[in-house]
């Protein structure tokens, strides 16, 4: 009993043995050759998530799915993302948090904002498609690899302007303007429209945020107030009757709805917006701010931004009693810009004209990158040309990120009222 015993045990460690070579010679599993990946919206807004499956793997594949786009000046943006699949053979990217990667959160939209450009530091690089007059769209390229081989790929389409939507440009020579309108298609639901300008980078730096409105029904207006033709050169000495001026021929060419119009301002531009809610109410109804100030002198060196009738406007505090509407501040509490998060909250101390309190959304971990559409992938470094230097917003990737996934929606309910 006792030898039949001993050659039993050696039978079955042989046994063992024999396959664990048979295994180790065949290499690891094979890739699967059904993978294939699933999109709800294969066609959808830029502002708008998707869900992204891949399906059809072994169970406990490990892949790597990874995501594609060109920019408007033709480099190559790229994610990527490490994931094991379940029992079912799917990997789930809104449910799943990556083993590594571009990203570290589960964030089924990661491969979107957290792509990096093929040159130059990530965190100093913007990806920005082509202008949306001429390319409306963009697509992004998704793939998934097992080992070596790649065994499935999906290409989306996001959309920063619907068919339809029209466009003017607007010259400061024959419109006493530098501006692009953007107009709903024809037959659309009439919504407030929107004036939009940026802060300290000057140009028009909300063109593409402008026509995505317009998709959305939104008459909008991206304004240029400084540093393009026919207007300073600096963010100095600039009239608030310019933007009057803007938001006037907006809600002219807007049609019903009009008594609506808002602004939306960014950093610099945020005091801008704030004025225009609080001095022209007949006009404005409400503001949105992103990194604003509260501010319109700074103690550096006492430049006055802004006037008013031929006068400078000082104020320690911009008030906000006699606006309309709301104003909507959105700010990041790591802003390493200037002190966004205290503005944002002093702005929500404060109530309207009729009483009621303005809004703050502050973002803990968010920086002055703060503003825009959510899924772009943003930096968290810009280039100060005055200066020849590079200033760190604050903040990091994943925080504007989410910061923007958050506000963006919340901006839109506000117009949409």
């Amino acid at each position: 009993m006792m030898r039949t015993g001993v050659r039993t045990v050696l039978g079955a460690v042989l046994v063992s043995l024999l396959a664990g070579a048979a295994c180790t010679a065949q290499g690891p599993p094979k890739a699967s050759s059904s993978a294939r990946i699933e999109v709800d919206r294969p066609v959808a807004f830029v502002d708008e998530p998707v869900r992204l499956r891949v399906t059809g793997l072994h169970a406990d594949e490990a892949v790597t799915v990874t995501s594609r786009a060109v920019d408007g000046d033709g480099l190559e943006w790229t994610g990527r993302a490490r994931y094991t699949a379940d029992d079912d053979g799917v990997v789930d990217l809104s449910r799943r948090r990556p083993e590594s990667g571009t990203f570290q959160e589960t964030d089924g939209m990661g491969l979107f904002w957290s792509m990096r450009p093929r040159k130059g530091e990530a965190d100093e690089s913007w990806f920005a498609s082509g202008p949306p007059t001429r390319q409306p769209s963009y697509e992004v390229r998704f793939a998934v690899r097992s080992g070596n081989r790649e065994i499935a790929h999906r290409t989306v389409t996001r959309r920063w302007r619907a068919e339809g939507v029209r466009h003017e440009r607007l010259t400061v020579k024959d419109d006493q303007l530098d501006a692009l309108l953007f107009l709903p298609p024809s037959g659309a639901a009439h919504k407030a429209p929107v004036l939009l300008f940026g802060g300290s980078e000057g140009g028009r730096a909300l063109d593409r945020e402008a026509a995505l409105l317009a998709s959305r029904g939104h008459p909008a207006l991206s304004l240029c107030y400084f540093a393009c033709a026919g207007r300073p050169k600096e963010l100095r000495d600039i009239e608030l009757e310019y933007f009057v001026r803007a938001a006037r021929l907006l809600r002219g060419r807007a049609g019903a709805g009009a008594e609506g119009l808002a602004v939306l301002g960014g950093s610099r531009g945020s005091e801008a917006a704030q004025l225009l809610a609080q001095y022209h109410p007949d006009l404005v109804r409400d503001a949105v701010v992103w990194a604003p100030g509260t501010r319109t002198v700074f103690p550096v060196d006492d430049r006055v931004s802004w006037t008013r009738a031929g006068r400078p406007v000082r104020f320690g505090t911009i008030p906000l009693d006699r606006v309309r509407g709301t104003v909507l501040a959105v700010a990041g509490g790591k802003d390493r810009l200037w002190l966004s998060a205290a503005a944002a909250e002093s702005i929500a101390g404060r109530t309207n004209a009729s009483g009621a309190r303005h809004r703050a959304l502050v973002y803990e971990g968010a920086g002055h990158g703060v503003a825009g559409v959510p899924y772009q992938a943003s930096g968290t470094y810009i280039h100060d040309p005055a200066a020849d230097r590079w200033v760190d917003l604050g903040g990091s990737q994943a925080a504007d990120a989410r910061a923007k996934a958050d506000s963006w929606p919340r901006i839109l309910r506000l117009l949409d009222r």
